[in-house]
This record gives C-alpha cells, structure tokens and sequence, in this order.
C-alpha cells in the first residue's frame, strides 16, 4: 500500500496574498508543515504542490520536492487531482499549506485502517472548539456528524444552532484528510453543488453527490493561517514551542 503526503501551496490568496512562505521564525510557513509530513514513516513521499514558481524556487532551496500544477484549479481538491495523475499512489494524504501548527501525531491520525484501495473513500481530521468565538468565526468551518462519524453537515455559521441547549461541544474542520486515488477522480467528474458554492467548502463536492467523508476526531492544537493576524499568533506559538525545547 503507498501512501504519499501533499501539501497544496497557492501563492495568490484572496485574503493573504504570499502566505505559503510567509517567515515563521526563520522558515517559511510551507517549511513547518514539510517537516511535520516527513515525520509520519508511513508515508512513502511527500510532495508540495503548487502552480507558483516562487513556491517552487523556495521549496528546492530547502530540498522539499515539488509538483508543478495548473494555475486553473479553483480548490484544493482539483489540484489534489492532477497530482494523483502525476504522482501514483493508492492513498494521498493532503494536509493544507496554512497549518503549520498541526503535528506528525495528528497526521498519523487520518491513516487508512482497513480500507479498500480501490474504493472511494475520503476521511477528514476534526476538533473540538476550545475557544467559543471560533463558532461565530466564518473562516472555521464546523462539522457535524452522525453516531458513527459521518458528516451529515459542514458550514461557517455555528452548527447545530443552540435553540435546545448550550451543551454542546462544537467540531471544527482541520485541514489534514485522506482520498483513494477513486476518491479524486470521483470528484474531478464531479461538478460544484449549489451548497459547495454558498458555503465555498470544497469538500461538499462529494456529499451533494451521495458519498461519505469519515470525521476522525484529534486532540490538536492547530490554527490554520487565514490572515496575517492569524501568522501572528502562530509565529508567537511556535516561537514559544522553540522556546520550550531548549
């Protein structure tokens, strides 16, 4: 069974443009995602892709292997696709280039355990909500499931709503997931829902079309980088980690 890691790395987001090599105390951003990925011994490689050859200069300067891909692709998931056409393998393990907070244990985590390799399976990382405000927060997309770990729903906006009780632990999405090379192609011949488009999370792509995503809860520290004020507060995390550790 082979199992490759991707890390997607877009140089022109919308709300924070450059963010994959943003500096996190000395290293660029995409850097502390590679290091936690070639932790993992499962993982036969580990690649970055990207369709930005700043991306791609910054990633050989510090030995990271690269995959060049379309400057078309609208989500994560379609870039994910061409790598699966470029690079053979029976899983792809992706974990976003804004999480360099997630750690190797976390990854080991999405692992696939029993799963056929040929079938279309997708799981997906998630945690609990540990700072209330992160509920109303429309970057932090949270999950909903079923008794057995299915995602019956994910939105922006706090779900379910707290009409019956506040009791209750919320999950947020954390960008670290696992497809079968089916999976990929599934979604590649699949097209956009109208619910992938009003919540622009691309991973309705394959709940409006009847699959299932596994949710695997993690205990995990992690805060994606969706804007500079959020690298600030990782750079502050991380700098106390390098702090601790000598």
């Amino acid at each position: 069974m082979k199992i490759v890691g991707v890390i997607p790395a877009r140089f022109n987001s919308s709300r924070f443009k450059g963010k994959p090599l943003a500096d996190i105390c000395g290293k660029p951003m995409i850097w502390w995602v590679h290091q936690q990925l070639k932790l993992v011994n499962e993982l036969f490689d580990v690649y970055v892709a990207t369709d930005d050859v700043r991306i791609k200069n910054v990633c050989e300067e510090y030995g990271i292997k690269t995959v060049m891909t379309s400057e078309s692709h609208k989500t994560h998931l379609d870039r994910l696709h061409e790598v699966s056409t470029k690079i053979d393998a029976d899983f792809y393990v992706n974990v976003n280039g804004d999480e360099p907070l997630i750690e190797s244990q976390a990854i080991s985590k999405i692992l696939p355990k029993d799963v056929d390799p040929n079938s279309i399976y997708i799981s997906n990382l998630m945690t609990e909500l540990k700072n209330p405000l992160e509920a109303v927060d429309f970057s932090k997309i949270k999950i909903a499931t079923d008794v057995f770990g299915y995602g019956l729903y994910m939105a922006r906006s706090p779900i379910p709503y707290p009409k019956g009780t506040y009791e209750f632990n919320y999950k947020k999405f954390v960008g670290v997931q696992c497809f079968t090379k089916s999976a990929l192609e599934f979604c590649n011949k699949s097209k956009r829902g109208p619910i992938e488009e009003a919540e622009d999370i691309d991973e309705f792509r394959f709940l409006e079309n009847g699959q299932k995503i596994k949710f695997i809860e993690a205990d995990v520290t992690t805060l994606s980088v969706d804007t500079p004020k959020d690298l600030e507060k990782v750079k502050m995390i991380i700098k106390n980690r390098l702090e601790c550790v000598v």
